[in-house]
């Protein structure tokens, strides 16, 4: 039995997964990836994005703030661990192998997408605004809420997606077997 797939999610996974794994590699070649640094042209548009977010910025690495790469690494190990790339891996089990537990492995990855994102703006909710706080208010919509509130849309969409997905093939699988057995008793 085919599994359903949406192709927008599989859109939303196929283009983020190099996003996550360049973000990533930004935050561990701190400094080089930065202004001034050797690697900094791999990462040219975080010279803007380092002077809006101080967490990616020089503040949060003088400082020795550790919030960027301890999520970071959480994130982005926990990826390649588990499979290497849950994005990747959702995609090859849905679309290749058409494994019927694929729609779970989706979950899981946008829920850890979810979660990371949600834990970003709780952050600075509760330091009050303390890495991006500087910022004028249409600058911070261009380049922060607009940018990180796609991480939160999407992600909770496929979560509500898929998680609808599993419930049904849940329920699917738990009636047929009181069929087969009530159509056997006859």
């Amino acid at each position: 039995m085919a599994i359903k797939t949406h192709t927008w999610i599989t859109l939303w996974f196929l283009l983020t997964a190099p996003v996550i794994i360049w973000d990533g590699m930004y935050c561990f070649m701190r400094p080089r990836s930065m202004v001034g640094g050797d690697l900094h042209w791999i990462w040219e548009p975080y010279g803007l994005y380092q002077d809006i977010d101080y967490v990616y910025g020089l503040k949060a690495l003088e400082e020795n703030n550790g919030f960027t790469n301890a999520q970071c690494q959480r994130f982005f190990f926990s990826l390649f661990h588990l499979y290497s790339a849950l994005n990747l891996v959702y995609l090859y089990l849905a679309h290749v192998c058409s494994w019927s537990g694929a729609p779970l492995i989706g979950f899981a990855a946008a829920t850890m997408t979810l979660s990371k994102t949600v834990l970003y703006w709780a952050q600075e909710y509760y330091c009050g605004g303390c890495a991006i706080g500087h910022n004028a208010w249409d600058t911070l919509l261009i380049y922060w809420l607009l940018p990180n509130g796609l991480w939160i849309v999407y992600p909770s969409m496929i979560v509500w997606r898929l998680g609808n997905d599993i419930i049904a093939s849940l329920s699917t699988a738990s009636k047929t077997p009181r069929k087969a057995m009530s159509e056997k008793a006859q």
